[in-house]
């Protein structure tokens, strides 16, 4: 006597674990993912001056589609550290975004978990093909960047996207046509921004060992 199980039933029941696993994964990928009016309730701070904010950005990191600038600005929207990168070719996710962003901040500047409220602000510029309209994939840059904040304990500042039709604020309504993902990067007044402050008793040990 043998036993076995009949190919057929076997092949199908991989199918239906194979189509389950899709279906979890793909609503996983939603659930990581706002809305432009999930995004806008969410009490994200206006910027002062987009324009200048953009525009600077765009000159310091000149930008092309599938690239993305995280920046972190203090609370009187000086430019404290930049970086940017490009967009891995993957399925738009809020998770893998907010993992990508989380990096570089803990690479260009130092996390404020301490702080009982966050004192600076991180900003995201994404350069990307199409129109300015949002898309599911804004939509998961917007989840990342939340995320991201409230991991390195920074507030949670303006989704930007940069197009050929220029520059918007999603959530927000304002935008502009200059700078666009095909402009040149315009002039402006580029200040490195300030090191790091130290502090404690290590900092003032080797203050006086300096001084004599």
């Amino acid at each position: 006597m043998t036993f076995g199980f009949a190919p057929f039933a076997a092949a199908s029941m991989s199918e239906s674990s194979t189509s389950a696993e899709m279906s979890a994964d793909s609503t996983n990928r939603l659930a990581r993912m706002l809305e432009p009016a999930e995004w806008s309730a969410a009490g994200i701070p206006l910027l002062r001056n987009p324009r200048e904010v953009v525009s600077g950005l765009h000159a310091r990191h000149r930008p092309t589609p599938g690239t993305a600038v995280v920046a972190v600005l203090d609370s009187e929207e000086r430019l404290r550290a930049s970086a940017s990168f490009p967009r891995r070719p993957s399925t738009a996710d809020g998770w893998v975004f907010r993992n990508a962003l989380l990096a570089q901040l803990r690479r260009v500047i130092p996390h404020d978990l301490r702080r009982r409220t966050p004192v600076r602000t991180a900003v995201l510029l994404y350069c990307r093909d199409g129109d300015a309209r949002w898309t599911p994939e804004d939509g998961a840059w917007m989840w990342g960047l939340r995320d991201a904040c409230t991991l390195h304990g920074l507030r949670c500042g303006a989704y930007i996207t940069l197009t050929r039709d220029g520059w918007q604020v999603l959530g927000e309504g304002r935008g502009g046509r200059r700078p666009s993902s095909g402009s040149r990067p315009e002039a402006f007044a580029d200040t490195d921004p300030p090191p790091p402050r130290t502090g404690g008793a290590a900092s003032d040990v080797l203050r006086r060992a300096a001084a004599r």
